[in-house]
């Protein structure tokens, strides 16, 4: 008796192949930001700055959420083909970026309490030490930017590359690897606002700009973990069902004598989709191939689950 070959049915659930420039850049800015890290803290050491030293701890919070994007990608990658995970790996770098949002609202908090407690109490600052290992900070930052901007360039350049023929442009971001920009950008920008508070104090005598302006870069850094928060736990929790494909699913589905009676649709990559639905359909030729075919053209669609049911009654009602 000859055996039938069921290659052509199996299918592996790797729905994102991931970025290995995404990877190789965050693992960089990893070690860059922690090498900078132990300079500000020694510096602030040396210099007996406050200032400093508080940046320094600041920055080791960026550099353990960073590190973390940078684990989650090997971490995704390594068990890509794990079966225990359902529909891949790829939400490990989901909730990377959520846990990277919530360090940095855990920043912003610790940035708020060190300004209100200097308001109360001022402490001396040395103003020129502080400005040169600021501006280092700056740069630094602006280094690492620059590497992760390549990095998400490669990535976005490899959508357009994989773009489906259906007429819509891949829009989806790698969360983690904006986790990590964000990251830097806050980290550039309390640079930024810290030169600016400091050449106040050093010109002018405002030795309460420092404490404002920390309050000011704290609100910043807050508003942008709340973006990427819900980003991130809208993708972790499936809120995929607003997205413009499950219209077209349902148009391409629900002709004639046929109608979705229930519809399930959830990402399970960038750009790829999960798609469980059962319908009702009075056509009794209706295949689940037919129904393949007819969702052939959505490429975003890597995994598809179809429940086909007789339907006797109206079929121009709902059912």
């Amino acid at each position: 008796m000859q055996t039938q070959d069921l290659s052509a049915w199996t299918h592996d659930h790797v729905f994102d192949s991931g970025s290995h420039a995404a990877e190789r850049g965050t693992r960089i800015v990893t070690w860059i930001t922690a090498i900078m890290m132990m300079i500000e803290i020694a510096a602030g050491w040396w210099f007996n700055s406050m200032a400093l030293l508080a940046d320094g701890w600041h920055m080791s919070s960026h550099t353990v959420a960073i590190g973390l994007s940078a684990f989650a990608y090997a971490a995704a990658r390594r068990y890509a083909r794990d079966p225990r995970f359902a529909f891949g790996t790829w939400k490990i770098e989901v909730l990377a970026g959520f846990a990277s949002a919530l360090f940095l609202i855990g920043v912003a908090v610790l940035m708020v309490t060190g300004s209100v407690e200097r308001i109360f109490a001022p402490q001396p600052i040395h103003y020129l030490e502080a400005m040169v290992i600021a501006t280092l900070g700056l740069l630094v930052n602006i280094v690492c930017a620059l590497i992760l901007g390549g990095a998400h360039e490669h990535h976005h350049h490899g959508d357009h590359e994989h773009a489906g023929e259906h007429g819509h442009a891949p829009h989806h971001h790698d969360l983690n690897l904006k986790s990590a920009y964000v990251h830097v950008l806050a980290d550039a920008a309390t640079s930024v606002l810290a030169i600016a508070a400091l050449a106040g104090g050093w010109l002018y005598g405002w030795s309460w700009l420092d404490p404002v302006i920390g309050i000011v870069g704290a609100v910043v850094v807050a508003v942008w973990a709340k973006n990427l928060i819900l980003e991130t736990g809208k993708v972790l929790l499936d809120r995929e069902m607003d997205h413009p494909v499950v219209e077209e699913i349902r148009t391409a589905i629900e002709i004639g004598k046929t109608r979705i009676t229930d519809l399930h649709v959830w990402r399970v990559g960038k750009q790829s989709y999960s798609c469980a639905l059962s319908l009702v359909t009075q056509d009794r030729g209706l295949t689940a191939d037919e129904v393949r075919e007819r969702l052939a053209i959505h490429e975003e669609i890597a995994h598809l689950t179809i429940e086909i049911q007789p339907y006797s009654g109206d079929a121009t009602a709902t059912p």
